[in-house]
């Protein structure tokens, strides 16, 4: 009889991100509504722009990149870090990935939004991009991520940033 040795679970990958907390004149923020691509069918919900760190980026250069990409907007203000998280997700093979994510305060004059550097994934599972007043954001009924987004904006739009970031639950 032959004695098998258990195998150590495959390590989680982890993905560096950065979320923008973008921010009009008006106070509004900008999200996007999509699904994941572990569970493509379901409902979708509502997130903060933004996406991963390549190599050899800072968060705020990400940050910076993701918000042209996904908006257009090219004169947005980035502020700090005034956030941090951690959640694991499924990708489409089902493998668990670990998101430690940054939320980066960022202000932009708004305008005429832009979906022309969308990469295939974003055109694939995003439905809807939009402002939304703290008011609207807190009486919205669908699923908001970071959970808690709109009391969370109260101190920000009130220009109470966080010496440093605060990590979220």
């Amino acid at each position: 009889m032959t004695a098998v040795a258990n195998s150590p679970e495959p390590a989680i990958r982890e993905r560096l991100t950065a979320r923008v907390l973008l921010l009009d004149p008006t106070d509004r923020i900008l999200l996007m509504k999509g699904r994941l691509p572990s569970d493509p069918t379901a409902p979708g919900a509502w997130f903060t722009i933004g996406g991963g760190v390549e190599p050899g980026e800072s968060v705020l250069q990400a940050a910076a990149r993701e918000i042209i990409e996904e908006t257009g907007l090219t004169d947005a203000s980035l502020g700090p870090v005034v956030w941090r998280g951690e959640q694991v997700l499924r990708d489409r093979k089902q493998r668990p990935v670990r998101f430690l994510e940054h939320y980066v305060l960022a202000r932009s004059a708004g305008g005429e939004l832009s979906r022309a550097g969308w990469q295939a994934l974003e055109r694939e599972f995003v439905d809807d991009m939009r402002w939304w007043t703290r008011e609207n954001l807190a009486a919205c009924p669908e699923p908001v991520f970071p959970r808690g987004l709109a009391a969370r904006l109260i101190d920000l739009i009130a220009g109470r940033i966080p010496p440093t970031p605060l990590i979220l639950p």
